[in-house]
């Protein structure tokens, strides 16, 4: 009987390394640019980051979908990837399958992004930024007055960058808000 329950423990042991194996390629996989823009009302987003230095910078940075809107620590990244499963069932409902209908929900889809944003303090964003990394005297005056005082009020990035990869949409008039 020993035999047997040693090799019922080898087989589940080899089973479960099987399955997170494929689990973590299945993440890996929904994780590229590639996948998240594979849906065509995703499209806007893409085009839209193309045109930051988020997407090109003469450094030579380059921040995909996933950089920005996928924690990396597992337990929130599992909460962003079943979040994330009502922006598929939108697409195929036809809730945002077109540019008109994607504009027509915008402000509600950002303003979720931006309060996710907000909550984390900024989580993602500040895996590549950071305040005790910037280096205030090589930023405009501006710049260098702004993030001064967002640190010392305990401000987070989304406070000030909202439109800051994708264009920000206009706040719908008092009327057209649910």
């Amino acid at each position: 009987m020993a035999g047997r329950s040693k090799i019922s423990f080898i087989l589940i042991l080899v089973l479960g390394a099987a399955l997170m194996s494929v689990f973590n390629v299945g993440l890996k996989a929904t994780n590229t640019t590639e996948f998240c823009t594979s849906c065509h009302s995703m499209q806007t987003n893409l085009n839209e980051l193309k045109e930051t230095p988020h997407w090109s910078s003469a450094s030579g940075v380059h921040a995909g979908c996933a950089d920005c809107h996928v924690p990396k620590a597992f337990i929130p990244k599992m909460k962003a990837k079943i979040l994330a499963a009502k922006d598929v069932y939108h697409e195929i409902a036809g809730t945002i399958d077109t540019p008109e209908k994607y504009e027509k929900h915008r402000w509600d889809m950002a303003s979720r992004v931006w309060k996710k944003m907000e909550d984390s303090d900024s989580r993602e964003c500040r895996s590549c930024h950071s305040f005790d990394h910037m280096d205030l005297s090589a930023q405009d005056k501006s710049a260098r007055k702004r993030h001064g005082r967002a640190e010392e009020q305990g401000k987070t990035c989304i406070d000030c960058h909202k439109g800051v990869a994708h264009e920000e949409p206009d706040e719908p008039e008092e009327d057209d808000k649910h």
